[in-house]
């Protein structure tokens, strides 16, 4: 028994006097444990750092600029009615994506972002009268007249991706989802002011006064 506790003690000393004690700072190089020979490249690789130097560019630079046509992971958009708005001869598209649920999750995350991005031009309800009309913004649309009620939500997409007229490109604040969850919260809002009694389902007439 005796002999455990020198090895156990030996051990923690020699694990101690390697390894330090925690929070220590180290001012020498660390120990390496495998040889560079027996796994060469593993450790000492020739590998560039953010906003260093390198010899093996003529300018010196370490940070390149991405070749010609790189995308950005998961940037690839090659779905053309979810990321474009249009159809596969290049037409508007209308209606919403098939890879899409248009639900009531869709509808709230539209509310919220057509609340932070369009209401202070469009309103709140869509009619053009935001906050900014109040500051000479005089030439914002209604969503209610005929021709935005008929126009293809791809139209509209292409819209919120590339700006028209006074209103520039959202492209960098609302990813294509968001996009669409926009256009599915403004067609709620123009479904809305034109609402019917006959719209109400039966079982929910009661709740507001009616027969």
């Amino acid at each position: 028994m005796r002999h455990v506790y020198l090895v156990t003690f030996f051990v923690v000393v020699l694990g101690v006097s390697i390894l330090g004690l925690r929070g220590t700072k180290f001012t020498s190089a660390p120990m390496d444990v495998f040889p560079e020979w027996a796994f060469p490249g593993m450790k000492h690789q020739p590998k560039p750092y953010a906003q260093g130097t390198s010899a093996f560019f003529a300018d010196g630079r370490a940070d390149r600029m991405p070749v010609a046509g790189a995308v950005q992971r998961g940037m690839l958009r090659d779905d053309e009615h979810l990321d474009h708005g249009k159809t596969a001869t290049g037409a508007f598209a209308r209606g919403f994506p098939a890879t899409l649920p248009v639900d009531f999750k869709l509808l709230e995350r539209g509310k919220d972002r057509y609340t932070i991005y369009c209401a202070p031009c469009h309103g709140a309800i869509g009619d053009g009268n935001g906050i900014t009309k109040k500051y000479g913004m005089g030439a914002t649309p209604t969503y209610h007249d005929d021709r935005l009620r008929q126009i293809a939500e791809g139209e509209i997409y292409q819209t919120i991706t590339n700006g028209k007229n006074n209103m520039l490109s959202y492209a960098d604040k609302l990813v294509p989802a968001d996009r669409w969850a926009v256009i599915a919260y403004v067609r709620a809002l123009q479904r809305a002011q034109t609402g019917t009694a006959a719209d109400v389902p039966a079982a929910h007439k009661s709740e507001l006064g009616l027969k």
